[in-house]
């Protein structure tokens, strides 16, 4: 099993016919968490939109989690996007059904198909992410920070090798905001890589990571 999760070679990225951001190198290795900043408007959506294949790769070579971007078939993106777990900032849960019900969808919706199985994981990320007794609960029962849990759920159910996170904290308050970014950590010692794209400095300061900066059209280290 490689231990290099991300590997982006002299990647343009293209939004539409624009180009973004311009020769972009990035590697992420298995148990690496990386903050994603920039200002508003830069590309850190589309560099998150490259790696899950929402984006082409027209320019260099990529590769994630196993596949290569560049030569990406439309059949090949949700067997890509089942070894990835994308956490989004506005939840994005279906409102009219219970916790369970949503991670159980998911999990259909993603090729499984033994009830028995599909409840036991159920159970076990609901338990990882503390809310083994909010199972039966609707999303609008839950507090923010446990929506945000239910989603992280939700990203581990196929046990990806990469957590994407697009300002999982930024409708959160500080307190639920430590929590979420403890358990994120936590998921990142497990042998996974976890990129955070946020905005919070002071979130960076109190959990230091390694950082990587879009600006002017260029990915590159944080100073």
């Amino acid at each position: 099993m490689s231990d290099t999760i991300i590997d982006l070679r002299n990647v343009n990225v293209f939004h539409k016919k624009n180009l973004l951001l311009n020769n972009v190198n990035l590697n992420v290795q298995r148990g690496e968490f990386v903050y994603l900043i920039g200002k508003t408007g830069t590309g850190k959506s589309s560099i998150m939109s490259l790696l899950y294949g929402e984006l082409p790769m027209p320019q260099g070579e990529g590769y994630v989690a196993g596949f290569e971007l560049h030569n990406l078939k439309m059949g090949d993106i949700p067997k890509l996007r089942r070894k990835l777990g994308i956490i989004f900032q506005d939840f994005q849960l279906l409102t009219d059904r219970s916790a369970k019900e949503n991670l159980m969808f998911y999990l259909k919706a993603t090729g499984w198909s033994d009830k028995k199985k599909m409840e036991e994981r159920v159970s076990e990320v609901l338990g990882k992410v503390g809310l083994s007794t909010k199972g039966f609960k609707m999303p609008y029962e839950l507090s923010g920070g446990e929506q945000q849990r239910l989603v992280i759920a939700r990203a581990l159910l196929n046990d990806p090798d990469l957590i994407l996170a697009d300002e999982p904290t930024g409708n959160l308050d500080p307190e639920t905001s430590n929590e979420i970014m403890n358990l994120l950590f936590d998921i990142s010692r497990n042998s996974r890589a976890v990129v955070m794209v946020t905005h919070n400095y002071g979130l960076m300061e109190k959990f230091p990571s390694r950082v990587v900066k879009v600006d002017a059209g260029v990915l590159g280290p944080h100073s």
